[in-house]
C-alpha cells in the first residue's frame, strides 16, 4: 500500500501520486503573528511535522513551505494598542512561534518566506487577474470579481455562491461591485504601512500572500497545501480561486488539521483560554506535550484537558522507559531495520497515528517482557524497532532533541554526574550509605533523579 490521504477538495482518500516522481512539495499555512503561540496553533506544526517526516522516511526528497504572514488586520490593531510600530509585534512573535516549532521537535521547513517579503510577487499576480478579467482596482484597492470565477468558487468548502454572505474586509463596500468580490490589495490608510503599486500605494490582502508565496518556492502546481480545518473558507477557497483563476493549477491535495477546544470552545485568545507552549512545558515535558498533540488522528478535533494532557504523558512514558532499559542491555541500536507492517500501513492510511503508535504499544510490550526473560536477541529487534518508529513520529527519546545534546552545558552536566555517581558507588561499596544517601540527595536539588538498576546507577533530568 502507499500513501493514500484525505483531500478536503474532493471530499474523499486519495493516493499520493506527486507532481514530480521521488519529489513532495508541501505548502502549510503558518503562524499569523499577532500574539504568541498556544498549542492549538502548533497542532498543526506538529502534524504536518510527521507528515513530513513519513514521506521523507518513504523515499520523497521533501520540499517544505510554512510561511509568515508578518502584515495584517489583526497585527495592526495589536501594535496601534500597544503604541509600537507593526513590525515589532510581528518580530515578536514570529520568534515566539520559532521557539514553540523547535521546542516540539519540528523540523525546520526548507523555506520560511515572511509576506512582506514577496510584494512584487503579489504585484505580478494580481496584474495577471486583470488581464485575464478576474480582479479589478477601485480607489487604490484591488479586489477578486468572485462572478467571473463563479462556477468554481465554493467547491473546497462545499458552497454555493449564492448561499455567501459579504466579504466584510472593507470599510466602504461600495468600491466593490459584489459584496462577496475579496480583497486582494488594500489601498493606504493613515498611520498604516504601504507599499508602492500600479494602483497606488497599500498592503496585501490576506489570501493574496499565501498564492504569491506557494507558486514562488513550489511553482505553479505543487503536491500538498495543509492547515488549519478553519482556514478552509474563507481564506484556502480565496487561495484557490485567484491562483486558478490567474492560470496556476496549484495545490492537488488539501490537508486540514481539526480544531483544539476547551469543552465546546474553539481555542482562542479572546475566550481567555489560550495555553501558551512556555506555560504547557511547564506541566509536561516538550516531548510528552508532542505526544499529546501528535497521538489523535490529525483530522479530529481534540477537547483539551489537563487530566488527558497527564495520561498522555505517562503514556509516552512507558514508551521512554522500555527505549531506556533496553539501551543498557543493548548498545547499537540497527536504526536500518525495518519498520513493523501495521506501522507502515497505519501512516499510509491518511497518517494513522492513533493506529501506529497503537503498534510502537505492542512493540514495547513484547519488549519488557523479552527483557524480563533476558532475551537480548529479541530486545535488540524489538529496541530497533521502537526507536524507528519514533523517529517517524519525532518522538525519539535517544534523539539529540530530547537528549539535550548540542546545548552548550550537556557535556559539564554529563561530567559532572557522572563523577558524583562514582563518588556515590564507592560509598555504597564502603557501606557509608549516609553519604550515598546525602549525594543521590543533592543530586535531586538539583533537578537530577537517580535509580539504581541491575546495570548500575541511571540519571535522567527529573520531571
Amino acid at each position: 500500500m502507499s500513501l493514500h490521504i484525505y483531500d478536503t477538495s474532493t471530499r474523499a482518500i486519495r493516493e499520493f501520486v506527486p507532481v514530480e516522481a521521488g519529489r513532495a512539495s508541501i505548502y502549510l499555512c503558518g503562524a499569523t503573528v499577532q500574539a504568541p503561540p498556544h498549542i492549538g496553533h502548533i497542532r498543526s506544526g506538529v502534524n504536518f511535522d510527521v507528515l513530513r517526516r513519513w514521506l521523507t522516511r518513504s523515499g520523497y526528497d521533501v520540499t517544505f513551505c510554512r510561511n509568515v504572514t508578518d502584515i495584517d488586520d489583526k497585527i495592526i490593531r495589536v501594535a496601534a494598542e500597544e503604541g509600537v510600530p507593526w513590525f515589532v509585534v510581528a518580530e515578536r512573535n514570529q520568534r515566539a512561534f520559532t521557539w514553540a516549532y523547535d521546542t516540539l521537535g519540528c523540523l525546520p521547513p526548507t523555506v520560511e518566506p515572511r509576506a512582506t517579503g514577496h510584494v512584487p510577487e503579489m504585484i505580478t499576480l494580481m496584474e495577471r487577474l486583470i488581464a485575464r478579467g478576474h480582479a479589478y482596482g477601485s480607489g487604490g484597492d484591488v479586489y477578486f470579481d468572485v462572478q467571473s470565477y463563479a462556477d468554481r468558487y465554493g467547491a473546497l468548502s462545499n458552497q454555493k455562491l449564492d448561499n455567501m454572505r459579504a466579504a466584510a474586509d472593507t470599510d466602504d463596500e461600495s468600491c466593490k461591485r459584489d459584496p462577496r468580490d475579496f480583497a486582494l490589495w488594500k489601498g493606504e490608510k493613515p498611520g498604516e504601512p504601504t507599499w508602492p503599486t500600479p494602483w497606488g500605494p497599500g498592503r496585501p490582502g490576506w489570501h493574496l500572500e499565501c498564492s504569491a508565496m506557494a507558486t514562488k518556492y513550489l511553482g505553479p502546481t505543487f503536491d500538498i497545501h495543509g492547515g488549519g480545518i478553519d482556514l478552509t473558507f474563507p481564506h484556502h477557497e480565496n487561495e484557490i480561486a485567484q491562483s486558478q483563476a490567474a492560470g496556476d493549477g496549484f495545490a492537488r491535495y488539501w490537508m486540514h488539521n481539526g480544531m483544539l477546544k476547551i469543552g465546546a470552545e474553539k481555542m482562542s485568545k479572546s475566550l481567555g483560554n489560550s495555553l501558551l507552549i512556555p506555560e504547557m512545558v511547564q506541566k509536561v515535558r516538550p516531548v510528552e506535550l508532542r505526544y499529546y498533540l501528535a497521538a489523535p488522528h490529525y483530522r479530529s478535533s481534540i477537547d483539551y484537558s489537563e487530566e488527558a494532557l497527564l495520561e498522555a504523558a505517562a503514556a509516552y512514558q512507558r514508551i521512554e522507559g522500555f527505549v531506556t532499559r533496553a539501551a543498557e542491555v543493548i548498545h547499537d541500536v540497527d536504526a536500518d531495520a525495518p519498520l513493523p507492517q501495521a506501522f507502515v500501513d497505519a501512516l499510509d492510511d491518511d497518517l494513522g497515528t492513533p493506529q501506529a503508535l497503537a503498534v510502537v504499544h505492542e512493540v514495547v510490550r513484547e519488549g519488557n517482557v523479552a527483557l524480563s526473560r533476558g532475551d537480548k536477541e529479541a530486545v535488540a529487534r524489538l529496541l530497533a524497532e521502537t526507536q524507528n518508529m519514533l523517529d517517524v513520529l519525532g518522538l525519539d527519546p535517544r534523539s539529540p532533541q530530547w537528549r539535550g545534546a548540542g546545548s552548550d552545558l550537556s557535556p559539564v552536566v554529563d561530567a559532572l554526574v557522572a563523577v558524583a555517581l562514582e563518588q556515590r558507588k564507592a560509598a555504597r561499596e564502603r557501606k557509608d550509605y549516609a553519604a550515598a544517601d546525602a549525594i543521590r540527595d543533592q543530586l535531586a536539588a538539583a533537578g537530577i533523579t537517580v535509580e539504581d538498576t541491575p546495570h548500575g546507577a541511571r540519571w535522567e533530568l527529573s520531571r
